[in-house]
């Protein structure tokens, strides 16, 4: 479908309503399957976390398959989800870019080439940003003005935009803002690049934690609470791939005429 079916199809008054439309197409290489998803406002991004466990369910239930994982191409390389006994959905989201200008930032890095807390003042409140692509870009922080961020007092629909289509995120980016409860737990609220505000973010939620790990706040194994449930993310110090597990479920299903 075009950009323009994709942001009818998403929109919540006039079409089915989603924050995309997620494709199942013929395998890539020496893969099960494609992935191609465009945002609710007709962009296409590299990839989704939540999105892919999501296509991974409807795959298994569609084929009627008792395959356990899945090999899917996506724009941000192979991701491999896997069905699990208890019907929730692990990931392997390979590893994460640290390097800024692959993230991309064009923000000053502070550990070697990885921009670790470094200031960005967005109406006139400095947020220490911390960025990470997982396969799209993130801008994630766990401070603003040198306090821990508290996200019910978070204005982000206000401050959201601001990040996203800062000159500093060429590609724009995503960002995450996070407050910790524990060393192994987190609160996160996302702005998503094409989305806007959304209920949950997969790549987001690996995101925080690789930041965090970075910064010195989580330990590798995160519960990472999101307004629409939690995700549990372990960015495993072995092979230094990030693993995201969570639920998928069938909402409905039916036909439309595009």
């Amino acid at each position: 479908i075009t950009p323009k079916q994709a942001i009818k199809l998403c929109d919540r008054n006039f079409g089915i309503g989603g924050d995309g439309v997620i494709f199942a197409l013929p395998p890539t290489g020496e893969t099960d399957l494609t992935m191609r998803i465009f945002n609710s406002d007709g962009s296409e991004p590299e990839m989704c976390g939540n999105g892919i466990r999501c296509l991974a369910r409807f795959v298994a239930d569609m084929d009627g398959t008792t395959a356990h994982r899945f090999r899917i191409h996506t724009l941000a390389g192979l991701i491999q989800p896997e069905l699990l006994p208890d019907g929730q959905v692990c990931v392997d989201m390979g590893e994460p870019i640290l390097e800024g200008s692959k993230v991309p930032t064009t923000l000053q890095p502070t550990q070697g080439s990885t921009v670790v807390q470094q200031d960005l003042t967005i109406d006139g409140q400095t947020y220490a940003m911390t960025c990470v692509s997982t396969g799209n870009p993130h801008a994630v922080t766990y401070t603003v003005d040198r306090r821990p961020i508290k996200v019910d007092h978070l204005d982000i629909f206000s401050i959201g935009p601001k990040f996203e289509h800062n000159p500093v995120f060429p590609a724009r980016t995503n960002t995450e803002f996070v407050e910790v409860l524990s060393r192994s737990h987190v609160r996160m609220v996302v702005w998503e690049r094409g989305a806007g505000r959304t209920l949950a973010c997969g790549t987001g939620a690996c995101a925080t934690v690789v930041a965090g790990v970075l910064e010195g706040k989580v330990d590798r194994k995160c519960q990472v609470d999101l307004p629409g449930g939690p995700l549990h993310i372990e960015w495993r110090e072995s092979d230094n791939h990030m693993y995201m597990t969570g639920p998928a479920e069938l909402a409905f299903q039916g036909m439309v005429v595009v």
